[in-house]
């Protein structure tokens, strides 16, 4: 006894002594053996100390267990009124105020008062121990709420000391009252309230290593804390501990741990649980639907997304809203507005009614494909009906308005957002940023950039990247540069986007070499060059006649494993048959359609064009037929190239087919086409129907060559028609289309 009122009086830092060693080595104090003390730090010293020591803590052998009770009351009552004050200035306290919470284990209520009274006085604090004898004594008393309420005040001061083991010091305590183990689970639940989710796992472990296991209940809510927190993994982890430590997960359980897991696109074991919960018995509900064919959807899934809104059905779970935006959002992703639009027809014939993010889901759909005009339409129906756009939806029309340089309507849109109360956020701002450097509105653009710096805005690497481009594009290099040092000064890294932009400004002037050395200092910031940036380059190598070295950039990419797109396929086909290259074009033609890439009319005219002015007429008319089978509508280029050739080997009517088709379709024949026609049909010696075409071009403003008019009069004058070549020559020189005399001694005009 002596050694134990030695050990704990004349320290004041042993009233905390609890928040910093381990509840094992001294886990309540309380229950110290007792040893002989030293006569340094004798009790005899301390009169009033030993006294109420004594009184309080031995057991006399001439006190009766009642007188003893007695004795502890009236020492409460004491220390209140009278020997408190002296009391609180030692380390004694805290440890004596730990006892009579133990005296008092019958009567929560009044255990809860005096623990409070005890900690209003100044100066005082509590020991650990008296948290956790107090909480099991309110919680066996059942007052749940005060017993939650102490815990949490405890992990509030506990945790600004590294090292506490809160469940280790509960437990040891656990012997003031009968055992409550639904303590522990409060404990828990706390620690998953104040978001200390590492300490609540670990707190898990401990609990099922004693057989203490939280309630479901409270493990669902970790589980929903961890899937919000975006780690995915900890709760599949945490998942699988309960599961192995007995507790029979509900629908909620997986709900949480499914939805997780499809947002993260991890669904092959998000549907594995979907099965494993079916064959428990557990019926799952439109929350774990509607996770599955989000999750399905987002990844591009879009039949088994189907596949789960049909199980949904059949099993009587009636899609929502959420359902049927989910799906109208995902076929919208991935391009395919028609299927979305079947959703939006089924929604509507289930009486549900579209909402705010089902009519901006589709807005931004149409504005992504260009087709602004649909975008308008659901716009005005959306509020007609009611609905309130938000700033996605506003932020959609003008990004798409700014990227087809229709910035008056964007500017428009963005001025009616501010009047209908939406604030203009930092993606709205890029938007309009970005449009204005696209076209080239520089100084609108600095004043834009300068009022969002007045304002205090956070500017992001779009921001930069933006008017980075727009510098780029107009040639303004030294102000391109200034922006790459303030980036630097906010420690906004160059990324990938910006790499491209400035790549792209190089290579617009043909600085080859310093593009380069751009893709090297990528490589030294740990960036690789994109299929973008490759295809810049590889397009401005076939522009200087550097053939072989964008060939070999090619197969760059190959080896690399960087993805080749159809641009870039078209991009070397096209820059091969400029060349003349063209059995090399067709064989990387084939290349490309056994990747899976589906050639666009770019790839076509070029192969079309190298085709024809190789002379391989007949390999032209079959690409030229396989674009018609396929639903490519070839463009003007093809049909004059088609034209040219057919001339040039002895097939005017098959050129006069063509012809003739392009005005079906309503394509307007230009200067090479008519050239070609009033050629081909002057070498063969139907100068009349060249002069048609010549009156024809001549009605629709179009001026022929001088050599093509001299030509056509030679082929007249070769036929014998003096008087109407005499007569044509009159006619050529009143319209100015030919100056002085014939001179038949030209030579005729080749290809």
């Amino acid at each position: 006894m002596l050694l134990f009122v030695r050990n704990i009086g004349g320290k004041a830092s042993l009233r905390v002594s609890s928040f910093y060693s381990s509840s094992l080595q001294n886990p309540f104090p309380l229950f110290s053996s007792p040893s002989f003390p030293s006569s340094e730090n004798s009790i005899f010293s301390r009169p009033m100390i030993w006294f109420t020591s004594f009184l309080c803590v031995m057991r006399c052998p001439f006190v009766s267990k009642s007188s003893f009770d007695d004795i502890a009351s009236e020492s409460m009552r004491s220390f209140l009124q009278q020997d408190g004050p002296h009391m609180f200035d030692s380390a004694l306290a805290p440890i004596w105020v730990s006892m009579v919470l133990v005296k008092l284990k019958g009567d929560p209520k009044s255990a809860l008062k005096f623990f409070k009274e005890a900690g209003s006085r100044a100066g005082f604090r509590h020991a650990a121990e008296s948290y956790c004898v107090l909480g099991h004594i309110l919680f066996c008393g059942r007052f749940y709420l005060d017993a939650r309420n102490v815990i949490r005040e405890w992990i509030l001061l506990g945790r600004e000391f590294p090292g506490v083991d809160f469940f280790d010091m509960l437990w040891s305590t656990r012997n003031v009252c009968r055992p409550g183990f639904g303590v522990f689970d409060t404990l828990f639940s706390v620690l998953v309230d104040l978001r200390m989710l590492d300490e609540a796992r670990q707190c898990f472990w401990k609990m099922n290593k004693f057989k203490v296991l939280p309630k479901v209940r409270s493990c669902n809510e970790l589980l929903h804390r961890l899937s919000k927190s975006d780690k995915g993994n900890l709760a599949l982890s945490f998942f699988k501990d309960m599961v192995a430590a007995g507790l029979e997960p509900s629908v909620f359980t997986y709900n949480t741990v499914i939805g997780c897991l499809a947002r993260e696109g991890d669904l092959e074991i998000a549907g594995s649980l979907f099965e494993e919960m079916k064959c428990l018995g557990l019926v799952p509900d439109i929350v774990t639907y509607n996770s599955l064919i989000d999750g399905y959807g987002k990844v591009g899934l879009l039949t088994k997304a189907v596949i789960v809104l049909e199980e949904m059905k059949d099993a009587g779970c009636e899609p929502d809203v959420i359902t049927y935006n989910s799906l109208i959002n995902c076929f919208c992703r991935f391009e395919r507005i028609p299927q979305a639009f079947n959703y939006l027809h089924e929604m509507k014939q289930r009486q549900l009614q579209p909402n705010v993010v089902t009519y901006s889901t589709l807005i931004d759909a149409f504005c992504k494909a260009g087709m602004i005009l649909e975008a308008n339409k659901f716009f005005v129906d959306m509020i007609r009906v009611g609905l309130r756009p938000n700033e996605f939806t506003y932020t959609s029309l003008i990004d798409a308005n700014c990227k087809i340089g229709n910035l008056n309507e964007a500017f428009k849109l963005a001025s009616e957002m501010q009047q209908a109360g939406v604030n203009l956020n930092i993606v709205t701002y890029t938007a309009l940023l970005d449009g204005l450097c696209e076209d080239g509105r520089m100084r609108e653009a600095e004043e834009l950039f300068g009022a969002l710096l007045k304002a205090g805005w956070t500017l992001n690497q779009q921001i930069y990247t933006s008017l980075f481009h727009g510098y780029i594009k107009a040639a303004m290099m030294d102000n391109a540069m200034y922006i790459l040092e303030e980036m630097n000064k906010k420690n906004l890294k160059p990324d990938v986007l910006l790499y491209g932009t400035k790549i792209w400004g190089l290579c617009k002037q043909n600085n080859i070499q310093d593009s380069e050395a751009v893709i090297l200092e990528m490589m030294d910031y740990g960036l690789t060059a994109n299929s973008y940036i490759y295809t810049t380059l590889m397009d401005a190598y076939f522009k200087v006649g550097k053939t072989t070295e964008a060939v070999n950039l090619f197969k760059k990419m190959l080896e690399l494993g960087i993805k080749t797109t159809v641009v870039t396929y078209g991009v070397l086909i096209d820059g091969l048959c400029k060349k003349g290259l063209v059995q090399q074009a067709l064989n990387y033609f084939e290349q490309m359609t056994l990747t899976g890439l589906q050639p666009n009319i770019m790839i076509y005219t070029s192969l079309i064009d190298g085709l024809c002015k190789s002379d391989c007429v007949e390999e032209a008319k079959d690409l030229f037929n396989e674009m018609l089978d396929k639903g490519i509508s070839p463009d003007k280029l093809v049909y004059t190239c088609l034209i040219d050739a057919n001339m040039k080997h002895g097939n005017p009517e098959e050129a006069l087919n063509l012809r003739n088709k392009m005005v079906e379709i309503g394509m307007v024949l230009d200067l090479h086409a008519y050239t070609s026609l009033i050629w081909g049909f002057s070498r063969y010696g139907q100068v009349q129907q060249a002069k048609s075409f010549l009156d024809e071009m001549l009605s629709k403003g179009i001026i022929p060559d001088q050599v093509l008019c001299i030509y056509l009069l030679r082929k007249y004058h070769e036929l014998g028609d003096i008087n109407e070549a005499l007569t044509l020559h009159d006619d050529m020189m009143r319209r100015g289309l030919i100056s002085g005399t014939i001179d038949i001694t030209v030579p005729s005009v080749q290809s």
